[in-house]
């Protein structure tokens, strides 16, 4: 009777391989990216199979089975999916706004008509200095050197167009 018990030992491990397999690539739909679940899911699988099947005809009902039970649980899961109710992790939930301390391009408007100093050469883009805070800004004339006073004429997103402070405006 030893011999049965060591078969009943290979099929639960073949049984689990299975589960754990199942579970590995239902993991891996629900949160792609690595693959490191899906390859070790298809690794279990596999081995699941040699596990349990004691002939190559027993090897191929269980290798249909299994893709049978992977096409079902890809159903369900594309189910949930689409309908709401399992979030994958990589979606983002919380909306970022100011209060939360997140800024926008769309906030330097404050920035319009502010005076600061050119921190390097303007050849026409470079960087600006407003109230101690170093900008990326782009000059409406040709080359303003460093140290210059500037000052904000357009903010167009992210993008600051300065030029030189009592300078003329050339668009």
């Amino acid at each position: 009777m030893k011999g049965g018990r060591i078969l009943d030992a290979v099929n639960l491990a073949g049984i689990l391989l299975l589960v754990a397999g199942f579970v590995l690539v239902a993991v891996e739909m629900v949160m792609p990216g690595f693959s490191a679940p899906g390859v070790s899911g298809i690794v279990c699988l596999v081995l699941g199979v040699f596990a349990l099947a004691d002939s190559v005809m027993e090897g191929a009902v269980i290798t249909i089975g299994v893709l049978a039970v992977l096409g079902i649980l890809a159903a369900i899961i594309l189910g949930l999916l689409s309908r709401g109710k399992l979030k994958p992790p990589i979606i983002l939930e919380e909306e970022q706004n100011r209060a939360g301390g997140y800024l926008s391009s769309s906030d330097l408007k404050y920035l319009l008509g502010r005076q600061g100093i050119a921190a390097t050469d303007l050849r026409p883009s470079g960087v600006g200095t407003f109230d101690d805070i170093h900008f990326d800004v782009i000059s409406v004339g040709n080359y303003i050197s460093k140290g210059t006073s500037i000052k904000i004429i357009k903010v167009e997103g992210s993008k600051l167009v300065v030029k030189e402070k009592g300078g003329k405006e050339n668009g």
